[in-house]
């Protein structure tokens, strides 16, 4: 399969790489992102790229940076990516890059749960909560919650896993006053793009923020915004209680690596060029019916 799974601009300086952006130093007050076409899986990043997920990546996220702009403000700078690199760098920005603003991070994946699924449906049948947040009983996989629910983790390093924590642990992690702003912000993200893509025919059943502080200590969402990468997106059509639903974001690939049998260390498994590409449109896919 084709993909970018590496940038290498030669005229800026690379100043970090996640597991799937790569960030390039323009001046003290700003950086160009990069989105490649790498997927990371349970914390692992697969050797096999996904076409053009990137660039469909990058879409998604400014569409919701637009959209949720009244909520928070976030990390764009409104500069073309094209007016800071060279005539041979520019294959590597076309789609997939964004000028950012260079913020503080705030140290926490800010999780909210709409729905009751993946490792939040797993804790609920050992333990009746999610992440020592106590739910109703009886519930059942893909249930609607009775209220969104905010259940931060850890930001780990690459390589690293996240750990969920409470949220007084973020509390003494961030301090009081942050902690509530991250989590309130979270939520209002969460119940205002909840309610949009109910109107596209996408149940949004959680989702992942990152937000950071800018020189004058306003929080500011960046990274991404409610892609299929930090996101669990279903189909409304089809939904039911009771099973996972089919979906628009990457548990596709999750739900094919579970299926090998590998034990979630790296290596991962060859993901087969099929399997890349019915991600790839189902990202595409996402986009379509958000944007129209």
């Amino acid at each position: 399969m084709t993909g970018l799974t590496q940038s290498n601009l030669q005229s800026l300086k690379r100043i970090y790489q996640g597991k799937v952006r790569d960030l390039y130093e323009i001046d003290a007050n700003r950086m160009l992102m990069i989105a490649t076409d790498r997927l990371s899986a349970f914390d692992v990043i697969l050797t096999e790229p996904i076409p053009d997920k990137g660039k469909l990546l990058t879409a998604i996220s400014n569409f919701w940076f637009a959209k949720l702009a009244s909520v928070v403000p976030n990390h764009l700078t409104g500069e073309k990516p094209e007016d800071f690199v060279s005539a041979a760098d520019l294959p590597q920005v076309a789609g997939r890059a964004v000028v950012a603003k260079r913020l503080k991070p705030v140290p926490v994946e800010a999780i909210v749960r709409g729905y009751i699924a993946g490792s939040g449906w797993k804790d609920y049948q050992k333990t009746g909560a999610i992440c020592g947040i106590a739910l109703p009983a009886g519930l059942k996989e893909a249930s609607k919650l009775p209220e969104p629910i905010f259940t931060p983790s850890t930001k780990a390093a690459v390589g690293d896993h996240d750990e969920n924590i409470s949220f007084d642990e973020l509390t003494g992690k961030i301090g009081a006053e942050l902690a509530a702003k991250v989590r309130d912000t979270a939520i209002r993200l969460y119940q205002a793009a909840s309610e949009y893509a109910a109107s596209r025919g996408i149940i949004i059943a959680d989702t992942k923020f990152e937000f950071g502080l800018d020189a004058e200590g306003n929080l500011t969402l960046m990274d991404e915004a409610l892609t299929p990468d930090s996101s669990r997106f279903w189909p409304a059509d089809s939904y039911r209680e009771g099973i996972s639903p089919p979906s628009f974001d990457k548990q596709f690939v999750r739900d094919w690596l579970e299926s090998t049998g590998w034990n979630k260390q790296p290596p991962a498994p060859t993901v087969p060029a099929d399997v890349a590409a019915r991600t790839a449109d189902k990202y595409r896919e996402a986009l379509e019916r958000l944007t129209g």
